[in-house]
């Protein structure tokens, strides 16, 4: 299940970093069910909340620098 859920979280950050690049990201308007259009918009928000720490956290590295 841990297996699984960091799976899931790796998406959804890959799916914010594609966002944060392109612009683009998933129409969960398609989605009929109301209650999985919520959980989905939740889930995407998950992965652009890693994506900003993680983009903050290499920021004040020192093991990294801005090209």
């Amino acid at each position: 299940a841990v297996h699984v859920s960091i799976d899931l979280v790796l998406v959804s950050t890959c799916l914010a970093g594609i966002k944060r690049n392109t612009g683009l990201t998933p129409k969960v308007e398609n989605i009929g069910d109301e209650h999985i259009r919520g959980y989905m918009i939740k889930y995407l928000n998950v992965g652009e909340s890693v994506y900003d720490y993680t983009v903050a956290t290499a920021g004040s590295s020192s093991y990294f620098v801005r090209k």
